[in-house]
């Protein structure tokens, strides 16, 4: 069975991209690019992660007016990724318009509340109640805009399956027993998020910052 993990290649260079993968390839189940990533280096760069043969997730987070999203969209055809991010505060015709640019091999999954915001980084913003009130709202928008998923933390992916059984959901932030918690606000272990209903987990600094990425990649894995 293929491994849940995607692990975050969350850095602008190629090389030492290139080396965690080829450390971690055994015991994840695909790679996640960032922002940094794809600003560094484009599409050459997604091509030359793809040469591990394993699922690429584009974590682009798009956000912008529909045409624009979905054009951008369309401009990632040829990298064919197997998932892709867009901010589901963007509104039901972005959201229906990057879904009906994509691929038919790409899940396009909505971004709810980042796992760095808790209810008052939400209020400041100019969204009252918790994050969770949040989740589901958009979490609904994104089902009835016809997407394949949303992203939410593993304190919300419970309620979220519960009310989309067949929904894709993208669980990152999450961090092993005891580990740092960073600028996460939001997370809990990886067995916790695929208990609740995670679909695939995204981690990052757990694995990509371990002395041996390698051994703290099948250590996670060990736990699933």
């Amino acid at each position: 069975m293929t491994s849940p993990i995607y692990v975050a290649i969350d850095t602008p260079d190629l090389r030492k991209a290139q080396l965690l993968a080829q450390q971690v390839r055994h015991h994840v189940g695909g790679l996640k690019l960032g922002l940094e990533f794809f600003c560094a280096h484009g599409h050459h760069g997604v091509h030359e992660m793809m040469k591990f043969n394993l699922p690429i997730f584009l974590d682009l987070k798009l956000h912008d007016i529909p045409n624009t999203v979905a054009k951008a969209v369309q401009a990632l055809h040829v990298l064919e990724p197997a998932i892709l991010t867009v901010h589901a505060a963007g509104g039901r015709a972005m959201l229906e318009d990057a879904k009906a640019a994509a691929g038919v091999n790409t899940k396009v999954v909505a971004v709810t509340v980042l796992t760095s915001l808790d209810d008052g980084d939400l209020l400041d913003i100019g969204v009252g109640g918790r994050a969770e009130d949040q989740v589901a709202r958009l979490a609904d928008l994104a089902h009835s805009a016809g997407l394949d998923g949303i992203v939410c933390s593993g304190e919300e992916v419970g309620l979220a399956k519960k009310a989309w059984p067949e929904g894709f959901f993208v669980v990152p932030g999450v961090r092993p027993a005891g580990g740092a918690m960073g600028d996460q606000k939001r997370a809990v272990t990886p067995r916790e998020a695929l208990d609740r209903g995670a679909s695939i987990l995204v981690v990052g600094r757990p694995i990509s910052l371990a002395e041996k990425p390698d051994i703290a990649a099948r250590e996670i894995e060990a736990t699933l």
